[in-house]
């Protein structure tokens, strides 16, 4: 059965969130910020960490019912009521800064989760980091995002991969992956626990976003709506609290 076969079964596409009625503009990456003290040129596997000052403009959106309760990608329960995100290849437990560009209000959030899965939209929020900056109500926005802490860059573990759909029928999608392993070499699916649960599909194991991103290229001509993704093949380790340099200029930002 062909590609275009298989996806007519999807039933679902992971979009936590569909209040847009129009295709928001494309997120615009901005520079990376080297690490202080350095003007080397860097690889992409040296910058796979996202150095604090990496920063990135683009749409956010928010998720919230019936996402809340249920465990998010990085194994912990995913409350809607704290300050955490999804991101599609940041790792677990970096901190961003996130400014709503159209009222200049800011939040600091956690990534524990992974999304959103909705063409050109960067971020999904919290519906508490969401209310923080009033995207309650528009349900999407223009944001920049400002990473302030990370954990440490393991090289061995920056993989990637193209996600090319989520089913809430397994053999639907196991039947899409074995089609797509014949091809590719690599196809996996990753399970989304919930009251319904769904799996994800995803392609092939490429060491940088580069390499992914022309995966994701050949796959495009024949499936819409695919989306580089990190690899979370190792378990997470438990979720740190903020640094206390964080949390006090949470304050200041939260209060100018």
């Amino acid at each position: 059965m062909t590609i275009a076969a298989c996806i007519f079964f999807a039933d679902g596409c992971g979009n936590k969130n569909k209040r847009a009625a129009e295709a928001p503009p494309a997120p615009t990456p901005m520079p990376r910020v080297p690490p202080a003290g350095g003007g080397t040129k860097q690889t992409t596997k040296q910058m796979a960490a996202l150095p604090v000052g990496y920063i990135e403009e683009g749409v956010a959106s928010w998720y919230g019912i019936p996402y809340h309760g249920r465990r998010a990608a990085d194994g912990e329960t995913y409350d809607m009521e704290t300050l955490v995100a999804a991101h599609r290849v940041m790792p677990f437990n970096t901190w961003l800064k996130v400014t709503n560009l159209t009222n200049n209000k800011i939040v600091v959030v956690r990534i524990i989760d992974r999304g959103p899965f909705v063409d050109n939209r960067i971020i999904d929020l919290s519906k508490a980091a969401a209310r923080q900056i009033d995207l309650l109500g528009p349900g999407i926005g223009r944001v920049r995002l400002e990473v302030i802490a990370a954990p440490a860059d393991i090289p061995a573990d920056d993989f990637y991969a193209v996600q090319v759909g989520v089913f809430s029928v397994y053999d639907n999608a196991d039947r899409l992956r074995a089609g797509l392993e014949l091809r590719f070499g690599i196809a996996k699916l990753v399970p989304m626990l919930g009251p319904q649960p769904r799996w994800r599909v995803l392609v092939g194991k490429e060491p940088t976003p580069e390499g992914a991103q022309r995966l994701a290229s050949t796959l495009n001509t024949e499936i819409r709506d695919v989306f580089v993704v990190r690899l979370d093949d190792k378990l997470p380790v438990p979720a740190p609290q903020p640094p206390p340099a964080v949390a006090e200029s949470i304050k200041v930002w939260q209060n100018p």
